[in-house]
């Protein structure tokens, strides 16, 4: 694991496509004595369509202040080509929230990469609608707070969650939390909650999908991440993955499999967001992996 150094910056870039824009990128951070380590880019239709950029780059060099390096790029590049584009520094880490109910396999699998730094944010809180999990989350130290919601008081409860994460959090993960959210507390978050579930959606909804797919004989199961929008389930897709099954696979052996490929899928994807490796384009996502 590569430790990232704190003179580490990132800039992303959606911009329409033109002649010009990396060199115009480029050309400025090399006159404030800036070194990129790292550059992506993409086209959507190089006639005519949006261009997309993610640059990572060295700072102990640079000539000016953040606050002024962020105005100047904003008044000579940004606004020239039209930009919508974010600049963030390593040093200043996310702060990254989890939710939870029951099933602690996604969870324990973010925490544990927490805990050996390859996740590199602070995480505030595990908030929780069952108060099972308290003991697995307060052995890493992080702080516990059990919320219960049912029908009858989900926007109370939504409340209080919404008061506990003022000021805390930057992102927010789902590691498995079985209530949806309602779209009043997710517009508190646009593009900023990630979710897990199996990808049989829309195929087996509802309670019990390993037992749905193993009646109808599938041949692979799978993960996806996803940012999460008032439409549920329907949000920009960040990362997916799948394993072959067969017959001779138990449901229990299905739910295995599926609950290893949700903790590593959902990992990932918090990892990209963390690094400023994935930009939002309508319902769909650009990820720089």
């Amino acid at each position: 694991m590569t430790t990232l150094p704190e003179t580490t910056a990132r800039l992303l870039i959606t911009c329409p496509d033109r002649p010009g824009i990396v060199s115009a990128v480029t050309t400025f951070l090399y006159h404030h004595g800036i070194n990129i380590t790292e550059l992506d880019q993409h086209s959507s239709d190089p006639s005519g369509g949006k261009f997309f950029m993610r640059l990572e780059f060295q700072t102990p060099s640079m000539d000016v202040s953040r606050p002024a390096l962020m105005q100047a790029f904003g008044d000579v590049v940004g606004k020239r080509f039209e930009m919508d584009w974010r600049m963030t520094f390593a040093v200043d880490k996310p702060r990254m929230a989890l939710l939870v109910s029951k099933h602690d396999h996604a969870l324990l699998e973010l925490l544990w990469r927490w805990q050996r730094g390859e996740l590199r944010a602070d995480i505030p809180m595990v908030i929780s609608n069952h108060p099972d999990l308290r003991e697995s989350v307060e052995r890493f130290g992080v702080r516990f707070e059990h919320v219960a919601i049912d029908a009858a008081t989900h926007a109370e409860a939504e409340a209080r969650m919404l008061g506990l994460l003022a000021g805390q959090a930057d992102l927010i993960v789902l590691a498995r939390y079985m209530r949806i959210l309602s779209s009043e507390f997710v517009a508190n978050y646009p593009s900023r909650i990630i979710n897990i579930h199996h990808s049989f959606l829309p195929a087996f909804i509802g309670a019990d999908p390993y037992q749905q797919a193993q009646l109808r004989g599938v041949k692979i199961i799978g993960a996806t991440a996803h940012y999460v929008t008032a439409d549920l389930d329907q949000g920009p897709i960040i990362e997916q993955d799948v394993v072959r099954v067969s017959h001779r696979d138990e449901l229990t052996d299905l739910k295995n499999l599926g609950r290893d490929l949700e903790r590593q899928v959902l990992a990932r994807a918090v990892r990209w967001h963390i690094e400023d490796r994935i930009i939002v384009d309508g319902n769909k996502t650009v990820v720089f992996s």
